[in-house]
């Protein structure tokens, strides 16, 4: 469903501030993989899932979804293959708009417009349902402006406009960062439910070690722009914080480990 092969990205080529944020990057995801991507500040876990999004276009290598190559094409292009959390909740939902409405936005998407009823009986009942998934009490709060909501709950919303039409890929960039423990557990509960249902493909970006390793059924570990480590089964289940560590060391010959990783 992603395949990404030798990819390379560098900022400010040829100054003093140059950057190479990806340095020869290959990934494959088959369809239904849930992917963590776990690493310290810089290690280029932001600049992969933009570099798949077409935020910034690669310097060489290519990215196909789906089978097809979308390595030149711009971010909107991109779009209708691919659904995306950020971390910032305030993005990603109209505030001004009510929770129906903005989830009706979603269902649209990519569907011809028609001058009949925004909003059906049938429609709403189905996003009632829905709503429920995420177990914040919104299912009975519909009518309500999305603007009114709590972050937490915003970003669960997302989650769920991103999903609603089942896109080839999944981006989750550091979607519960930003979150109180409490409802970060909550969304990222939620994830895994709307994951596994739908058998999305799923990259998700997280600097937590303890969610890496329980989400997903793969652990993708990033230093210096390149994948240091891939597991996946049974060593994934087995996996402790503490092996994380030392596989990395091993790996890369560090024993630096990003203070916002660790503590998270």
């Amino acid at each position: 469903m992603l395949d990404i092969k030798n990819i390379y990205k560098t900022f400010n080529a040829g100054t003093v501030n140059e950057k190479t944020a990806l340095n020869g990057v290959s990934l494959h995801l088959n369809e239904g993989d849930f992917v963590t991507v776990i690493g310290g500040n810089g290690a280029g876990k932001s600049t992969l899932l933009n570099a798949v999004a077409g935020t910034w276009l690669v310097d060489e290598g290519s990215i196909t979804i789906g089978g097809v190559d979308v390595t030149h094409l711009p971010e909107h292009k991109r779009a209708k293959y691919i659904g995306r959390v950020f971390q910032d909740p305030m993005m990603g939902t109209a505030a001004t708009m009510q929770i129906e409405e903005n989830l009706a936005l979603a269902f649209r998407r990519g569907k011809p417009r028609t001058l009949r009823t925004g909003i059906n009986k049938a429609e709403r009942e189905q996003y009632r349902e829905m709503l429920k998934i995420l177990d914040l009490g919104l299912e009975d709060r519909m009518t309500s402006k999305v603007g009114l909501l709590s972050g937490g709950q915003r970003q669960a919303l997302t989650l769920l406009m991103a999903s609603l039409v089942k896109p080839k890929l999944l981006l989750l960039d550091e979607h519960t960062a930003a979150l109180d423990p409490k409802t970060a557990a909550k969304v990222l509960d939620a994830t895994e439910k709307i994951v596994t249902r739908d058998n999305l493909t799923t990259l998700m970006i997280t600097h937590n070690m303890r969610d890496a390793i329980m989400h997903g059924n793969r652990l993708i570990m990033m230093y210096e722009g390149r994948v240091a480590l891939d597991i996946s089964g049974e060593a994934k289940k087995n996996l402790t914080v503490e092996d994380l560590l030392a596989r990395f060391g091993q790996a890369t010959g560090s024993t630096e480990a990003d203070d916002k990783m660790l503590l998270a």
